[in-house]
């Protein structure tokens, strides 16, 4: 930097990106067309007329950047095995608070088990984990909203 190069993630990554934004916001037809075609994307005609230009840049980078390929993709390389789970692990998720697991109900305690086998079959049991909640007021929700 101290030579007037930039990072290497500057060049290949926000380089690029910049010039995407850019083209667009400034509505360059010739550069958005040489990067949608040099990119081999598709984007339809009425994205690219639309009187906002954010609604072209986002077909563009849902297309090129897709986030959700790159967030299922990092979950899958970076999260444990489900079946590497340990048996203390098992008992700490299926207990809430200052419970212990031996005062769980016994049908409960039997879940271990299948928490850890992760089977598939027709007879194993579901099991839903939900690992965050968040409190809402009852007034909130769209139900409750006066119309």
């Amino acid at each position: 930097q101290s030579k007037g190069k930039k990072p290497l993630f500057v060049q290949l990554v926000l380089d690029n990106i910049w010039s995407l934004y850019e083209a667009v916001m400034k509505r360059d037809k010739e550069k958005i067309e040489k990067i949608v075609t040099s990119l081999g994307l598709k984007i339809s005609a009425r994205e690219s007329r639309h009187a906002d230009p954010k609604v072209h840049l986002n077909a563009i980078c849902s297309q090129w950047l897709p986030i959700s390929d790159a967030v299922l993709s990092m979950v899958c390389n970076k999260l444990p095995s489900p079946l590497d789970i340990t048996a203390e692990r098992v008992e700490k998720l299926m207990c809430v608070g200052a419970r212990t697991f031996d005062s769980l109900p016994s049908e409960t305690q039997e879940l271990k088990s299948a928490f850890m086998k992760c089977s598939s079959e027709e007879t194993a049991p579901v099991i839903v984990f939900v690992s965050k909640m968040f409190a809402v007021d009852a007034k909130a929700l769209p139900q409750n909203k006066p119309r």
